[in-house]
């Protein structure tokens, strides 16, 4: 894209080189991959080697990732997901929504089993918390833990899990006499079981599922002791939203320049339709809002990486770039006509994807009710 505001300058050298890096995967070895694996419904499980070896899972945590900031971890998420939202979501998942709770609620035992594996790309996590009855209010959880003697029954259902069907382990959160609390169930223990969710128009290629459990066993050492409450999970998914917010970025930008790049090459009427005032007008105003988001996501997570800022911007960042990415890819797919709806072009798969982010992680209108919370200091969930 041409950086007419020259948004590099804000970057730092070491910042520019490891989003020169993934870029140059995601060009080089993971867009061959994607159409054909979208179509099929799969995750490209050869694209977890090469994430590893950049340092990429776990990249904030000290001496499992890079011990890399939060814009670096932006920046990655921006780059990946101009691949495709289903890579993003593997790196943010395994990161934000797996590794993230085991290093800050989980015993030494637990990081030390985990960490290495899952940041080397061995073992695959997911991150239990949706359920068919509790999407934007989590609070509302059925999914129970009791005691028994020794260990914990967990059972339970939980939904819209991404990498579900392929993970290795689940963070399973349920409700204890205690509180809310978070468990690690390990793949094949008995009356743990998964079902891909069918139909899916959106997130083809990242595996999303449903994690059933039925009266399964876990002993106390898989309970993450440090997790208290909801608030535990929801410190998570805080993680996770704001590379949302840089790859939704991503993903406008894979749909702007593919836009960009048609508008100048296809004839129309004896000329190309970048030459055409209409198109000029679309491209400016995806190319306006790029730089906006762009803006929008270093500011608040130059603020996160100094321990500033309010929790909402998170939500404002989110809120915002992924509705504006979501316009973004719909606006690219009209420039394309015909085209558009192609995957041999990307956009619809990008505009499928973005329909999937304008929900998860935290609804549109949840994100917005928060950021009312914090304004007027007036709740409207209750």
């Amino acid at each position: 894209m041409k950086e007419l505001l020259e948004l590099d300058e804000l970057l730092s050298d070491e910042e520019k080189k490891l989003r020169g890096r993934v870029r140059e995967f995601v060009r080089g070895e993971f867009l061959p991959l994607i159409s054909r694996a979208y179509e099929q419904g799969r995750f490209p499980a050869e694209a977890i080697a090469p994430l590893a070896r950049m340092g990429l899972l776990g990249m904030k945590l000290p001496g499992y990732g890079r011990g890399a900031s939060g814009v670096e971890y932006g920046l990655a998420c921006q780059e990946l997901e101009r691949g495709d939202s289903g890579l993003r979501s593997f790196m943010s998942v395994t990161s934000s929504l797996v590794m993230y709770p085991i290093y800050s609620f989980g015993t030494p035992e637990q990081q030390q089993r985990w960490l290495p594996r899952l940041a080397r790309g061995e073992k695959i996590g997911c991150f239990g918390l949706t359920e068919p009855e509790a999407g934007s209010d989590p609070s509302s959880m059925k999914t129970r833990a009791t005691r028994d003697g020794k260990h914990w029954r967990l059972s339970g259902t939980k939904r819209w899990i991404s990498f579900g069907g392929i993970a290795d382990m689940a963070l399973i959160w349920a409700r204890t006499d205690e509180g809310i609390g978070c468990f690690v169930v390990e793949k094949g223990q008995p009356g743990f079981s998964t079902r891909a969710i069918p139909g899916m128009m959106s997130l083809r290629a990242s595996v999303t599922s449903s994690l059933i459990l039925e009266d399964v066993i876990v002993p106390e050492s898989h309970r993450l002791a440090g997790a208290r409450g909801l608030k535990s999970a929801l410190a998570c998914l805080n993680e996770a939203r704001l590379g949302i917010a840089w790859g939704a970025m991503g993903a406008a930008l894979a749909c702007y320049e593919r836009a960009l790049d048609y508008a100048g090459r296809r004839v129309q009427f004896g000329r190309p339709i970048a030459s055409f005032q209409l198109t000029q007008r679309k491209l400016v105003k995806m190319f306006t809002e790029i730089c906006k988001g762009q803006l929008l996501a270093l500011q608040v997570t130059r603020l996160r990486d100094r321990g500033q800022g309010a929790a909402e911007l998170v939500n404002l960042a989110k809120m915002n770039n992924v509705a504006e990415a979501l316009k973004i890819a719909r606006c690219a797919r009209s420039i394309l006509g015909g085209n558009g709806v192609s995957l041999e072009f990307d956009v619809i798969r990008h505009m499928c994807n973005l329909e999937s982010l304008y929900t998860y992680e935290g609804t549109h209108e949840v994100h917005c009710l928060a950021l009312g919370r914090a304004l007027t200091g007036i709740s409207a969930f209750s």
